[in-house]
């Protein structure tokens, strides 16, 4: 009796043991592999920024990728004041270092929105964002803003790209969601995105955005056919929420000061 008691003292010591080793294991080999996934976390923001300025190229490599995300400029905008500012004010080494959705759940670097503001249901807004500024002698041609907001079942975060005129639209695109394959997932459908290029933002006035998705689908020949974009089929909230967000972060508690502060050269 003594003999098996002490065979299944060993067995459990054994099991321990190789417990430990394989935890040891899969530390360091997550520890050491770390870095990597950064590096390729920061790559596929990247290249999906390239894809919303409509300037990725299918199957480039990271080389590439990084060249021609080198032509833009990285900049950080206070959302409070629409202006430029530093990475040095918000206590990080560069804009591309600034982590807006960390800020975002920090008191001391968001502002909670009310009711009234939160069209996009965010709850928060961080004080400052990262938009990335395309020149060409000297003129803005380009600028890619963050958006992001709520669907049915996640978070879309996304970018969308603008022309100069700060109004067309470029290109939209969602980097991370959890949204149902085949409904409000088809917003990563390359057919729905080609609707937004094109469209604009505002009316004449540039007062208030304008975009709508239409249930049913869009009719460009309308009077504001400019704005509409085909709802997602099946997606009812998918779409209200991609709707909500881009008009959200297009509106005045959005970029739409800083908009207004760049055409007037003040930003």
């Amino acid at each position: 009796m003594a003999k098996k008691k002490e065979t299944v003292g060993k067995t459990i010591q054994v099991a321990f043991a190789l417990c430990i080793v394989c935890s040891v294991i899969v530390s360091a080999a997550a520890v050491s592999l770390r870095p990597q996934q950064a590096l390729n976390q920061e790559l596929d923001i990247k290249s999906n920024i390239l894809q919303a300025a409509g300037m990725s190229e299918p199957g480039a490599n990271r080389e590439r990728i990084e060249e021609q995300f080198g032509q833009f400029t990285p900049r950080l905008v206070d959302l409070r004041t629409g202006k430029f500012t530093t990475p040095e004010e918000l206590g990080v080494p560069d804009a591309l270092s600034y982590d807006q959705y960390r800020a975002a759940g920090d008191p001391n670097m968001s502002t909670r929105l009310s009711s009234a503001q939160d069209t996009a249901n965010i709850r928060r807004r961080a004080h400052a964002a990262t938009v990335y500024i395309l020149e060409e002698d000297g003129e803005m041609v380009r600028v890619v803003l963050p958006v992001h907001g709520p669907g049915l079942w996640s978070t879309l975060y996304g970018f969308i790209s603008l022309e100069g005129d700060l109004n067309t639209i470029e290109g939209i695109g969602f980097y991370d969601h959890a949204e149902t394959p085949g409904l409000g997932g088809e917003v990563d459908n390359p057919r729905w995105k080609s609707q937004w290029v094109g469209q604009k933002l505002y009316s004449d006035d540039k007062s208030e955005p304008q975009i709508r998705l239409v249930k049913g689908g869009a009719d460009r020949s309308a009077e504001d056919g400019e704005h509409q974009i085909d709802a997602l089929s099946g997606a009812t909230l998918t779409a209200r929420g991609v709707e909500n967000l881009v008009n959200f972060w297009m509106g005045e508690d959005g970029f739409a000061p800083f908009f207004k502060n760049l055409r007037d050269g003040e930003a």
